[in-house]
């Protein structure tokens, strides 16, 4: 008894899962996590990202020498 209920537990939650799957739109820019459509927000996401990157280092340093 226990069994057929976590069996049936399971199939409603594969099943679900699988229903609010979403086919994805084709072209470029289609299988990244973040959008490309305008260049000027592209262009600001990326600076602060990888500036944010660059900026690690020596934000620790400034930090230690403060000590």
């Amino acid at each position: 008894m226990f069994s057929t209920k976590v069996g049936a537990v399971a199939r409603n939650i594969a099943t679900s899962a699988a229903m609010q799957y979403k086919k994805p739109t084709h072209g470029p820019g289609a299988n990244i996590p973040f959008r490309i459509d305008n260049p000027w927000r592209l262009v600001a996401i990326f600076t602060a990202y990888c500036g944010t990157g660059f900026a690690i280092p020596y934000l620790i340093v400034r930090h230690q020498l403060l000590k």
